[in-house]
């Protein structure tokens, strides 16, 4: 029972807290761990202790694994010089540049130095995706964060493997080597099968799912499946004594990446929300734990021989020591990336690199490896605090300022009219595909392919309608009215379907309701999400893409603009008292039109009639091009 009342009252104040620090834009980590601090010392609150084994076997696996369902695999691959610069440089950098540290101030062998060092080196897969993703950074930027906190733990949690073997110390945690002598071969050989290892088991772990899901058509089967993933990955390289999280971030990612093929549309959805709920709970759920850890912690630490004062300097001054040595790693690291070029992506710019540098915050494993230390490591319970004011300082200090940094030096996320044109390309194109391969089937029934057609057309012209200002009357796009309509029409349904539920005289099965509900339940969902997409880009800042790109021969012929022909907008809809959603010019010639989202569609229309390739939009703050002739956006 009182497992099962605390387990229900850390989950109550992780929804709580995270629900009360939206309104104020407070991070939920930041607001955890101070609750966890405050009921620490709390008398009635029982006291909550964090084994290695709960956090090494029961949070790390899942959260690793949720975090690399959510990352491309593509990108990783793109930027994997940036990515390994960080999750292996500067992991070892970071190491022993704090052992260095903490050997000159603690009365402690230089291996349980380097020990502490691999401790506190990786920053975490959770916070650096929730805060990143929170502030908006630029999609690279998030990129390598997320590959380095994904793939560092490994780095860090072999090093401290060998350390601990080199400091004669034994233990029976997961993998960790006993005493015995350790020289550069066995550490090549450790670091050799942690990665090959770990890859490889992830792999097999990987092909087995994708076999088995083959096999599955349920998507509450396919769902559970999930849920084994990340422990059929780690437990087996674990016991091989290779890396866990090389396992479970190689199964997640190639999973992630095969999911199209390999599960269906309604799997997708499923494992998606699943997921999403399981990772809210856990990766909160994880800094409420460390919190609550402090009382435990200052006790023991009163108790050993090292005071609490002097423990908690030395914390600051290791918290100080891996704030600086990032950008120390990093800068040069960049600089150098720049001059050795390759066929990889340009290195970041100043102000990506110095917010890239300053979010380095640490979080579950880091805490979980300080657990992992022997109790015969000397001053223990020093080191173990140690660990956590790094954790608790660059959490509270860097995610409360990253934002700052990020608006100082104008590094933003991506723009939602970006997205927007790139969007609407790709599903022109997907469109056209589904459209030559509608046409080309027989005996097609004409009122059925008019139909199609205009559905296909209306799912592009959605896209478009998001871009630009309105017309000459504040109204709103054809879009916004149709989702307005039909809600209010889903609202009649389904008032309609609960009276028929509720009337005694009428039999109908539950099953038949149910499933009538859900289908009003789907369809008001995806409207819902299209208004949410269309105000995030309505309020969004108007300015012109930082890059603009030549995609066809047109388009970089052509000149860019024109003079507009009038300054009253489309004329042909004056004329006929239509109403234009955005505003087009013909490159060639300055005649300006409507787009195709709008009803008279007189920018098509004109280029039709003149054969004339390129338009461009004459809507502010936007800077982009379209070719009627190859369907490309440059």
């Amino acid at each position: 029972m009182t497992l099962a009342l605390t387990l229900v009252a850390i989950a109550v104040t992780v929804i709580v807290v995270a629900r009360l620090c939206a309104p104020v834009g407070l991070p939920s980590p930041i607001a955890l761990l101070l609750v966890g601090l405050v009921a620490s010392v709390l008398p009635f609150v029982p006291e909550v202790s964090l084994e290695p084994d709960v956090v090494l076997l029961g949070l790390l696996p899942p959260l690793l694994y949720a975090a690399a369902r959510g990352t491309s695999l593509v990108d990783i691959r793109a930027n994997r010089r940036a990515i390994l610069g960080l999750s292996v440089g500067l992991v070892l950098f970071t190491t022993f540049g704090v052992a260095l540290v903490a050997w000159w101030l603690l009365p402690i062998p230089f291996a349980v130095a380097v020990a502490l060092g691999a401790i506190v080196a990786p920053p975490d897969a959770v916070a650096a995706t929730a805060v990143a993703r929170g502030i908006g950074l630029p999609r690279r930027v998030t990129t390598i964060l997320e590959g380095e906190s994904l793939l560092n733990d490994a780095t860090a949690l072999v090093t401290l493997r060998t350390a601990i073997a080199a400091a004669g110390l034994a233990t029976s945690h997961h993998g960790f080597a006993s005493h015995g002598e350790v020289g550069v071969g066995s550490v090549a050989r450790d670091f050799g099968l942690a990665v090959v290892g770990g890859v490889g088991v992830g792999w097999v772990v990987f092909a087995l799912i994708g076999l088995i899901r083959k096999h599955l058509t349920e998507a509450s089967s396919d769902t559970a499946l999930s849920f084994t993933a990340p422990f059929l990955s780690y437990l087996p390289a674990e016991l091989l004594g290779a890396s866990g999280v090389l396992a479970v971030v190689t199964t997640g990612l190639l999973l992630a990446h095969k999911a199209p093929v390999l599960q269906s549309a309604a799997s997708r959805l499923s494992e998606s929300v699943n997921w999403a709920s399981i990772t809210f709970l856990l990766e909160n759920a994880v800094f409420l734990l460390i919190g609550l850890q402090l009382s435990r912690l200052v006790q023991d630490v009163e108790a050993s021989e090292i005071s609490l004062g002097r423990a908690a300097v030395v914390g600051l001054v290791v918290l100080l020591a891996v704030l600086v040595l990032r950008p120390l790693w990093i800068f040069p690291f960049s600089w150098l990336a720049g001059r050795l070029g390759s066929a990889e992506r340009a290195p970041l710019d100043v102000p990506s690199t110095s917010v890239t540098s300053w979010a380095g915050m640490r979080g579950v494993v880091t805490l979980a490896a300080a657990l992992t230390l022997p109790e015969s490591t000397e001053h223990r319970p020093a080191l173990v605090l140690i660990a956590l004011i790094v954790t608790v300082g660059t959490l509270a200090l860097q995610s409360s300022t990253l934002p700052m940094l990020a608006r100082a030096l104008d590094v933003r996320g991506p723009d939602p009219r970006e997205d927007a044109l790139q969007e609407a390309t790709v599903v022109r194109a997907t469109t056209g595909a589904g459209l030559r391969a509608l046409d080309a089937q027989p005996d097609l029934d004409p009122d059925i392919q008019r139909d199609l057609h205009g559905s296909a057309e209306l799912r592009v012209n959605r896209i478009w309608e998001r871009l630009g200002t309105l017309g000459p009357r504040d109204a709103e796009t054809p879009s916004e009215m149709r989702r307005r309509l039909r809600t209010v029409m889903l609202e009649a349904e389904r008032a309609e379907l609960l009276r028929i539920r509720d009337e005694d005289d009428v039999d109908v099965d539950h099953e038949i309701l149910s499933g009538v509900m859900n289908q009003l339940d789907a369809e008001e969902a995806a409207l819902s999400w299209g208004s949410a997409r269309s105000a995030r880009l309505g309020h969004a800042e108007l300015r012109a893409p930082d890059q603009v790109a030549t995609a066809c021969e047109h388009l970089e012929s052509e000149a860019d603009c024109a003079v507009p022909s009038t300054s009253e907008g489309c004329v042909d809809c004056l004329r006929e008292g239509l109403t234009w959603v955005h505003l087009r010019i013909c490159t060639r010639c300055g005649n300006v039109g409507c787009c195709d989202s709008s009803p008279g569609q007189h920018a098509s229309r004109h280029f039709e009639a003149t054969a004339h390739p390129v338009m461009r939009s004459l809507e502010p703050g936007e800077a982009w091009r379209w070719c009627f002739v190859d369907q490309a956006l440059g």
